[in-house]
């Protein structure tokens, strides 16, 4: 999962709404009792309706599922023109030629629903943190999202490898894949995981990019898909600013949808802090503030 924090609660405190009874002669439906987890008083946070809408909504089900059936009947023709690569040419060192194929997924929010961890943070008033986000992990509990399973199971069958490229640490490598085998997802073995703090020859590490770890991958196979919640799963993110993410966009338009597939994710992202020059030593109102300042309020 990405090494971004959470975004800060809101300033804007939860009202309570009193309950009257109703007469014993009329019929009311039971009362839903607020579960003992989530306490009526829990502060208002800025990701409750990105959490709520992944979890209850069936347009983000539909969503998942129409972006994996969609690559799927891709697959054949990726598969039969020998040319066809997903990694950009400046990310590719050496010819497709005789390479074995592969798909190339991220984990988080693209294979791996972790919004009852998004859950807990909004349930407890918190924000990300290595030390709770590790003891999610370790719980293997994450389940997959809607048509992966059916995607990645029938790329293996016709002989795709399926690469997780993910910026969960490298320790955190035997939980995840536990937690991807018990979720039905094929796991050709350790090899397969390649995650933040992978070592990779003649490369240097750049944060939680994942440039250096596309280039091993492309080393070894013709890279069919890439698979991503976020803009820097399929291509360096030089500059995390708007206009040059805007721009990568523009430039690689034709891929999204063939060679690339974006799941949708609005509860983190780069994008988040790309709104406040990537400075998350702000205070969080101000943060929160420019934020608010990009907002589109034309009529």
């Amino acid at each position: 999962m990405r090494l971004l924090a959470l975004v800060a609660c809101t300033l804007i405190a939860a009202s309570a709404c009193k309950r009257t009874e109703a007469p014993s002669s009329v019929a009311t439906p039971a009362a839903v009792p607020a579960p003992s987890s989530a306490p009526v008083n829990t502060p208002a946070h800025d990701n409750l309706n990105a959490v709520a809408w992944i979890q209850t909504s069936v347009e983000y089900a539909a969503i998942s599922e129409q972006t994996y059936r969609s690559a799927a009947e891709l697959l054949d023709k990726a598969l039969q023109e020998k040319k066809w690569d997903a990694l950009v040419p400046e990310e590719r060192g050496n010819a497709v030629k005789g390479l074995k194929p592969a798909v190339i997924m991220d984990v988080d929010e693209t294979v791996l629903d972790n919004s009852p961890y998004q859950a807990r943070l909004i349930r407890d008033g918190k924000d990300y943190d290595e030390v709770s986000w590790a003891q999610w992990v370790a719980e293997k509990k994450a389940k997959p999202l809607p048509g992966v399973v059916d995607f990645t199971r029938a790329a293996a069958a016709k002989g795709v490898t399926i690469l997780y490229i993910t910026n969960r640490a490298e320790h955190l490598q035997d939980a995840t894949l536990a937690n991807l085998r018990s979720a039905g997802l094929p796991v050709a073995d350790n090899s397969v995981f390649l995650g933040l703090g992978t070592f990779v020859k003649d490369c240097e590490q750049n944060g939680s990019e994942k440039l250096c770890r596309r280039k091993l991958a492309g080393q070894q196979y013709r890279v069919l898909m890439q698979f991503g919640d976020q803009l820097g799963d399929f291509v360096e993110v030089v500059a995390n600013t708007r206009e040059a993410r805007a721009q990568l966009h523009a430039d690689y338009r034709d891929w999204f949808g063939e060679r690339w597939w974006v799941l949708p994710n609005p509860t983190y992202g780069s994008w988040e802090p790309a709104l406040f020059n990537n400075d998350w030593g702000q205070p969080a109102a101000v943060r929160r503030r420019a934020k608010l300042d990009a907002l589109d309020y034309a009529p």
